[in-house]
């Protein structure tokens, strides 16, 4: 059994589908005591947080529909609402690892396993723009730098443990602006002003024309998917 920590961005067809199934049966496991994996490290670690798991499936359900499968499968815990574990099976910089690993010689996630700390910002930045503009800010800098002392596996855990945050109301309208930037020459022109327009409805449209247009940038950010699990909460 296996939950990941990472966006599922990372995970490719095979990874995503297997861990909407075994996520689905953990959620047996809390619900009508089904034995199982129920003595299983992973089942341990999240028995007891309902609402982190509902979260999680929110997220790979939204990383689902970019893909182009539906979900109909709702996950309905919720306790201790807003916790998640604090303890991970593996680190989330070791999480990369294993799936490069894992993927040798297998397709890849929609997002690419990242060289480096500088990538897997970059990846996340749209996501992080959305929740801390001063961490945004700070680590900004610190990518225009090329300097600092920030290695992987503690850029790795910020960004996985500040994704755990739900987006701020303004952030989130001044990030899906930014991502509407890379996307907006290719909307119908009675469409390119979209700030009247509902968060999870902009964000619609974005993951469209991404999409449609294969707008590499917005294809690998972590953004692309995961805010689809917070403004449908």
């Amino acid at each position: 059994m296996r939950i990941w920590d990472m966006n599922p961005g990372y995970l490719n067809r095979n990874s995503l589908l297997g861990e909407h199934r075994e996520l689905h049966g953990l959620v047996n496991i809390m619900r009508y005591g089904k034995k199982g994996y129920a003595n299983h490290p992973e089942t341990r670690r999240w028995i007891g947080h309902g609402w982190a798991i509902k979260q999680r499936h929110r997220l790979l359900a939204a990383e689902m529909a970019l893909r182009g499968y539906q979900d109909r499968s709702p996950v309905r815990l919720g306790t201790k609402p807003g916790q998640w574990p604090d303890t991970f099976i593996d680190a989330p910089h070791l999480q990369l690892a294993l799936l490069r690993q894992k993927y040798v010689g297998k397709s890849p996630g929609r997002i690419p396993l990242p060289d480096g700390p500088q990538t897997l910002w970059a990846q996340h930045k749209y996501s992080v723009m959305a929740r801390d503009i001063g961490e945004y800010q700070r680590m900004g800098r610190w990518l225009a730098s090329g300097r600092g002392s920030r290695v992987l596996p503690d850029v790795a855990r910020d960004l996985c443990l500040l994704l755990r945050q739900p987006p701020a109301e303004r952030l989130l309208e001044n990030a899906l602006l930014h991502m509407w930037g890379y996307v907006s020459k290719h909307a119908a022109p009675a469409k390119r002003h979209p700030t009247s327009l509902a968060p999870e409805t902009l964000l619609r449209h974005v993951q469209t024309l991404a999409v449609r247009h294969h707008v590499q940038y917005l294809l690998h950010s972590t953004a692309l998917g995961e805010l689809a699990a917070w403004v449908r909460a």
